[in-house]
């Protein structure tokens, strides 16, 4: 019995190391090593709904298998899990927030330098490809009204500095008090409003189409704006810092797997902001799950073949 014991360890060991060494992998594994993807969202609509399409066109195009990894509670999280290997896609990543957050720079506001300085510093400091934009920013914006709009010409937020005195402003209460791109900042590029009211930001829209507030600051993808028929106001100055989207993948699983990044390069520009609002508010506002309104903008767009 002992002899038998020992020599079925001897063969299971042997088998084990044979697998090893042929290159299988154990079934749930991720990474490089295997044949499993896994993708990091946040636990908005609008990160859910990109990587359910990344996830679709991967699984549509190759032979791989994609597990989600939803309700990461930040972009700062779904970086740390990037760097602990425990996803390999962050799907939605914005180069202002990455700009302040994960690379603690100072906000540029030329858009096309913050993707050029994210993109380098990305792949120089973490060892990541940060790709070009998907074609939508999810950037604060200045909103009213469109009938409002029509009827005092307003176009640019430059355009409400005559009235600035009559105007109710409703913000977000964080960026009322924050530096920098918050609201201080912002009366040194633009003017100072005489009267603003702290609210929480999903509150914003229904505030502004009720005419409890005349501006409000809303981010340009939400669905809501379409739905209150709303306008989001030109930055004219350029104050706000750029938040263009982005897929950001580990370089280990491109190299393992180099039909990734065909896949996700072939994204570039195919999603604009009015797409992406739409898209925001098939989730938020018909309350359609995220890899739903995924699969219908797939299976339209012919998974862009």
């Amino acid at each position: 019995m002992k002899m038998n014991l020992k020599s079925f360890k001897f063969t299971c060991i042997l088998m084990f190391s044979l697998l090893m060494l042929g290159g299988c992998s154990l079934p749930g594994l991720g990474g490089a090593s295997g044949s499993t993807i896994k993708i990091g969202t946040t636990n908005s609509s609008e990160t859910q709904i990109i990587g359910y399409i990344v996830k679709g066109l991967i699984e549509e195009k190759t032979d791989l298998k994609v597990d989600m990894v939803n309700n990461l509670g930040s972009s700062i999280v779904q970086h740390q899990a990037m760097q602990n290997d425990d996803v390999d896609i962050t799907p939605t990543r914005y180069t202002g927030t990455d700009l302040s957050g994960a690379l603690k720079m100072d906000p540029i506001k030329d858009p096309d330098k913050a993707l050029e300085v994210v993109q380098r510093e990305f792949d120089k400091r973490f060892n990541e490809t940060w790709f070009d934009s998907y074609g939508f920013a999810n950037s604060y914006a200045f909103t009213i009204r469109n009938k409002m709009a029509k009827e005092k010409g307003y176009e640019t937020i430059s355009d409400l500095e005559p009235d600035k005195d009559t105007l109710k402003l409703g913000v977000d209460n964080s960026w009322l008090k924050r530096k920098g791109d918050g609201y201080l900042g912002f009366t040194e590029t633009y003017f100072d409003f005489k009267d603003t009211y702290p609210m929480q930001i999903g509150l914003v829209y229904q505030a502004v189409a009720n005419k409890k507030m005349d501006v409000v600051l809303a981010y340009t993808t939400d669905g809501r704006i379409k739905a209150f028929d709303l306008k989001v106001l030109e930055d004219d100055k350029q104050f706000f810092p750029p938040y263009d989207a982005s897929p950001v993948a580990s370089n280990e699983i491109l190299e393992a797997h180099p039909e990734l990044r065909d896949i996700l390069e072939g994204l570039a520009g195919k999603i604009d902001t009015e797409t992406m609002q739409e898209l925001n508010y098939e989730a938020d506002g018909k309350m359609k799950e995220p890899s739903i309104v995924a699969k219908e903008f797939l299976e339209e767009h012919n998974y862009f073949k």
